[in-house]
């Protein structure tokens, strides 16, 4: 199956926007943004910026946030670009989340990266999902890496030998490409989490059950460890023998390569949607400033999840949503939707996760229901059949 780049920056510009996600130049209108008068200093430069697809498109957002003065926006901040991947000119985009700690970045970025993969017709997709932990664990596992590989040393090949000189991890991704014995016998970085970076590993992998995703943990997924931190994952599609995905999905938690970056703790989850053996002139994203019809409020993980789930069904059935799920706060929420003019809000909270229904508030009447998901999917359509 193969795809135009126009169709596949179609796809991705909506799917992007459905999730939550803007451009620059949406998030530099904010009245936070254009009165900072200080940009926030950074390291990246010609010489430190990786030019693969992931470090340096990751770079590129972490600049976007440090010269565009996103910083001072101080809230989650949802971005998403259309890029080229360097070197190759391969049509590409990004998604960035900055200042959300919680799990909830990642899973939002899994549920974005399936649904522009399945809208492009790849539905056989597994995520597969690793944690190299934060700076503790990743010290802790780096150090019986290290013991493990030494002592072989007289059995890797040439190629690990001379790459664990630069990193342990550097090599043992070669043996991991090469398919190597001593790969597959090496430690287990999930042998090594800290405690914080168990926790939020483990609320990752509950939200892939409570959705129902298909995955796979794979202790030898390392990703770009010069740029991932705790949790990376990617997305693997099922293909006819003989023929590969023309769509490359990774991404994961960089607040380390971040936080190096800019000297200041910031954290920070992006993925990189490439579509290979295509070249396109970037062009920027053509925003839909239509009013959302929904505004979904939520309140805990599990509403969280089922929140998630929810966008992805009106993404689906072709109902503009907007939502705040790095936010924990009700009040916030309903105000933001009080002022963002949504006709309106649906609320899941502990209760309606439980009970399997939604709370549907008309914001113009001033009235709300319990309704079932067929129920409110029907309401939401017609409603936005009528506003078009």
């Amino acid at each position: 199956m193969s795809h135009s780049p126009t169709e596949f920056l179609k796809v991705a510009n909506h799917t992007a926007e459905h999730f939550g996600f803007q451009t620059i130049d949406q998030l530099k209108k904010s009245p936070e943004c254009k009165d900072c008068s200080t940009k926030r200093p950074h390291t990246i430069n010609g010489n430190n910026k990786r030019v693969d697809a992931h470090g340096g498109l990751l770079s590129n957002g972490v600049i976007a946030y440090c010269e565009e003065k996103l910083h001072a926006l101080e809230k989650p901040i949802l971005l998403y670009s259309i890029d080229q991947v360097p070197r190759t000119g391969e049509p590409a985009v990004t998604f960035h989340i900055f200042n959300v700690d919680r799990s909830i970045a990642e899973a939002i970025l899994i549920q974005a990266s399936r649904a522009l993969a399945t809208e492009l017709g790849h539905v056989d997709h597994t995520v597969r999902i690793n944690s190299l932990g934060d700076k503790e664990s990743l010290t802790r596992y780096t150090r019986e890496l290290t013991n493990f590989l030494k002592k072989r040393l007289e059995t890797m090949p040439t190629q690990a030998r001379e790459l664990m000189k630069e990193h342990p991890l550097s090599a043992l991704s070669y043996l991991v490409e090469e398919k190597h014995d001593l790969a597959f016998r090496s430690p287990n970085p999930l042998e090594y989490l800290s405690d914080p970076s168990r926790k939020h590993f483990r609320e990752i992998i509950e939200y892939l059950d409570m959705s129902e995703t298909p995955y796979e943990i794979d202790p030898k997924m390392l990703g770009h460890h010069e740029c991932y931190s705790d949790a990376i994952f990617s997305l693997d599609f099922s293909t006819e023998e003989g023929t590969e995905s023309p769509l490359t999905i990774k991404g994961g938690r960089f607040d380390e390569f971040a936080q190096r970056m800019t000297n200041v703790r910031t954290p920070a989850v992006g993925a990189v949607v490439v579509l290979k053996n295509q070249k396109a002139p970037v062009r920027s994203p053509r925003v839909n400033n239509d009013v959302p019809t929904v505004y979904v409020v939520q309140l805990g993980f599990g509403p969280k999840v089922r929140t998630l789930m929810l966008i992805d069904t009106l993404r689906q059935a072709g109902v503009r949503v907007h939502h705040d799920l790095a936010s924990n706060s009700l009040s916030t929420q309903l105000r933001d939707a009080e002022n963002r003019g949504v006709a309106y809000t649906v609320i899941i909270g502990q209760k309606e996760f439980v009970e399997g229904t939604f709370i549907f508030r008309d914001m113009a009447a001033r009235n709300q229901e319990y309704v079932d998901l067929e129920t409110l999917v029907k309401k939401l359509k017609r409603h936005s059949a009528v506003s078009v």
